[in-house]
């Protein structure tokens, strides 16, 4: 069976780099067409071409916003709009972890948190879900993170706001069920990314990136990191002509890390 998305039009936040470009390649390369939300306009610029590159036929457009802001959400959707026509799939996927001792955590990390991870969502939502109920079709995937479910000790703000939006898709899928607008969550482990190799170097250890990923998989009860690919074929099937009666789920994608289903 070939998972096709049959000229759907997906946005993508995060989607210059890691899992939203991975994502945003599966689509492209299954029939879809792409708007990738990023900050930065260089490497936007780059995941376009690679994307066009990937899949010529697809229509393909990188979209400079901050979507920490009200502002950016707006300007975010409007583009994707212009460029597609049409937003029938929405991906909130942008932020990066922010962790610490919580009586370390200032109300600024705090705000921004919030803002990038769950108002984004919120936001993008409330401009998407009109469109996608008036033509009865719309897949809503929010991006999180095994935090989400087991919340470690110096895990805020990140495990906090990916609870918030845990418990954002459940409303979403109860209230976008009845117009055919699906809407999961896809929470993350130890997947390879920019991320993790930024980690890698700031510990400043005298390993290489190939050492490094094999130490840091051994937790792992598969043994090892996930790969992006692996993460945006879910993503892929979720938003399929097969992934129709999937909604108000929370996947773990995290090679059975997690210590909750």
């Amino acid at each position: 069976m070939q998972l096709t998305l049959d000229g759907r039009a997906a946005l993508i936040t995060g989607g210059s780099k890691g899992l939203g470009l991975a994502m945003g390649r599966a689509f492209a390369e299954s029939g879809g067409h792409v708007a990738l939300v990023a900050r930065g306009a260089e490497a936007l610029a780059k995941a376009e071409a690679e994307l066009r590159a990937a899949a010529p036929a697809a229509k393909v457009v990188g979209i400079a916003a901050d979507i920490a802001t009200a502002e950016g959400c707006a300007h975010a959707f409007a583009q994707a709009e212009k460029a597609l026509g049409q937003v029938d799939i929405l991906i909130n996927n942008a932020g990066t972890s922010q962790r610490g001792p919580f009586l370390e955590v200032s109300d600024e990390l705090w705000q921004h948190d919030l803002d990038l991870k769950l108002f984004a969502a919120i936001r993008l939502a409330r401009l998407a879900m009109p469109g996608m109920q008036a033509r009865k079709w719309g897949r809503i995937i929010n991006v999180l993170n095994v935090g989400a479910k087991a919340p470690p000790a110096e895990g805020a703000p990140t495990a906090v706001s990916r609870a918030a939006g845990m418990a954002l898709t459940k409303v979403l899928a109860n209230e976008g069920a009845k117009h055919n607008v699906l809407v999961n969550a896809l929470l993350v482990g130890i997947i390879e990314s920019d991320q993790w190799v930024r980690r890698h170097a700031a510990e400043k250890r005298n390993i290489t990136w190939e050492e490094w990923k094999a130490e840091a998989g051994k937790p792992v009860p598969v043994g090892r990191l996930g790969k992006p690919e692996e993460f945006a074929g879910l993503a892929l099937y979720l938003c399929s002509q097969v992934g129709g009666y999937v909604t108000g789920t929370a996947i773990n994608v995290d090679g059975g890390r997690s210590p909750v289903v």
